[in-house]
């Protein structure tokens, strides 16, 4: 392990709004685009934003205006950038007339973009460089410099890039922003490189901006700022063209807890910036994405809840409660009794031993035919095996039920009543009634009579999750007498099923017992 640096506060540049609307299918509305803005800054309270290219559109301008009037009611100006090119006025005026105060002006990094795109060299570059920095100074714009395809630049053109920045460095530019463009360095390239740039203009600030082509966006940053960087730009989600941009939330967690620096990120607003970003870009983020995926304090696997319950054996310090969320532990076929026991102290709820391994038993069991149980979907599970005594008089050994649209629905069943098998079916104006009627017809051959359905109540728990378990409650009237029965399954039809089949079984032991009495009573003989 090396050794340890000197704690230092690192300055984060989110450019969501800028670079992260470069990913396919993303465009965030002027009130998107405001209210993300006002998160960044007052919530999240990242050090600055990148908000917008000039010259894009009408919309762009004018959510642009927005963000700037707001922010100078807030006295936070001078945090909002907007990107710029060297085309002397244009991007300058559509800046100033939006409202904005600092320019992100977007130069040739590299021999090869200055020559092929622009059909410059460096001497023609830098003099219109001069020309539009000069300008923009003049209308009061503050200037900041993006070396555009500077990873390669440096690699292929590293004279041309020296020489830029060497031309340049007098013309009043704050930040020099050095963007890995097509995400191609590895953090020992991305050391070497900014090592260089640093000693060779100690006078000079510098950004880094890394892509995440490779996957290793995160440990770019962490190498740039060990080299010496203390300005990193990022964005929420990963965002950005082709694999985005290096993650705001990991390099935040990382800077922290990796290198010990210091940085102004609310790390409790990480989880809602996250969420909205989300939610207005449509790019729905991994489960298991870092910090802020919906799985990444998930533990499943019941050796884990073990340890966690004795002694907090698989806990770090990436904790869910530092980003105002909590650790769950999954139920399903992986679970153990730890996993259990954790999700019933958080509902209050106390079983005993005995209790605890039926209910466990069943979550295994759900578990092989549902991807996950939640925490929400344990109390109807719970009542299921704690309603009463389970009876297999008749059990189902084979279900198939089949609906559709303007025609009535089959089922076509197969069970065994005390031991001996049977299979019948049956339609109905929905999947239950035509179980129902396939099994009713079984069963009356066994001069067993259906009770009356009094009413049939399904509850699914909060969360409306299309996976949820269904509790299934009817309510059943015979000889004037009314009782209920419950069935839980993830299919709503089967749950219906599971609860007749529960109300059969409780008749059928009922019948039994009366038929045992019977016989007590009367002798071997009666008949």
């Amino acid at each position: 392990m090396s050794a340890p640096i000197e704690s230092r506060q690192i300055s984060l540049l989110d450019t969501t709004l800028r670079d992260g609307e470069q990913t396919q299918g993303v465009s965030f509305s002027v009130n998107e685009k405001v209210n993300i803005a006002r998160a960044l800054l007052q919530s999240l309270k990242v050090d600055r934003i990148e908000v917008a290219s000039a010259c894009v559109s009408e919309g762009e301008k004018q959510a642009v205006s927005q963000i700037t009037t707001w922010a100078a009611a807030e006295g936070l100006a001078d945090r909002v950038e907007v990107l710029g090119f060297v085309d002397y006025k244009r991007s300058a005026d559509w800046i100033l007339q939006a409202g904005g105060k600092v320019i992100n002006l977007l130069a040739k990094g590299s021999e090869k973009h200055c020559r092929e795109q622009l059909g410059k060299n460096l001497e023609s570059h830098v003099e219109d460089i001069s020309r539009t920095v000069s300008y923009a100074r003049e209308q009061g714009l503050r200037v900041n410099m993006y070396l555009e395809d500077w990873s390669n630049g440096y690699h292929d053109s590293r004279d041309y890039v020296l020489g830029l920045v060497n031309a340049t460095s007098q013309f009043g530019i704050e930040h020099y922003m050095l963007p890995d463009t097509l995400g191609v360095l590895a953090p020992d390239e991305t050391h070497d490189a900014l090592i260089a740039m640093l000693e060779q203009f100690p006078e000079l600030l510098f950004d880094f901006h890394p892509h995440n082509d490779y996957g290793l966006a995160t440990a770019n940053v962490l190498t740039a700022v060990r080299a010496g960087i203390d300005n990193i730009h990022c964005t929420i989600n990963c965002l950005g063209e082709r694999a985005g941009n290096a993650s705001l939330a990991e390099v935040a967690v990382a800077l922290k807890d990796k290198l010990g620096m210091a940085h102004s990120i609310d790390e409790s607003q990480i989880g809602l910036l996250s969420r909205m970003v989300e939610n207005f870009s449509g790019k729905w983020i991994s489960a298991n994405a870092p910090v802020v995926g919906t799985d990444v304090f998930t533990q499943t696997a019941g050796i884990h809840a073990d340890g966690d319950l004795k002694g907090n054996l698989y806990v770090t310090a990436l904790t869910p409660e530092r980003f105002a969320r909590k650790r769950t532990y999954a139920l399903g076929k992986m679970s153990g009794k730890a996993s259990l026991i954790n999700n019933l102290e958080d509902l209050g709820i106390s079983l005993s031993a005995e209790d605890q391994a039926k209910v466990l038993d069943r979550i295994v069991k759900l578990g092989d035919t549902k991807q996950s149980i939640t925490p929400e979907d344990l109390p109807f599970i719970i009542a299921d095996v704690m309603e009463s005594k389970e009876y297999h008089h008749i059990e189902l050994l084979n279900c198939y039920i089949s609906s559709g649209l303007d025609v009535e629905s089959t089922a076509s069943i197969r069970v065994a009543v005390n031991g001996k098998e049977f299979q019948g079916s049956g339609s109905g104006n929905g999947g239950f009634a035509a179980f129902f009627n396939a099994v009713e017809k079984i069963l009356v051959a066994k001069d067993f009579t259906m009770p009356a359905l009094v009413d049939y109540e399904v509850h699914i728990p909060r969360g409306g999750k299309t996976n949820a378990l269904t509790e299934c409650i009817i309510t059943w009237q015979a000889k004037g007498d009314e009782f209920k029965t419950r069935g839980v399954d993830s299919n709503q039809v089967l749950a219906g099923v599971k609860a007749t089949l529960r109300m059969i079984n409780v008749r059928l032991h009922a019948e039994n017992a009366s038929d045992a009495r019977q016989y007590a009573e009367n002798g071997s003989d009666a008949r």
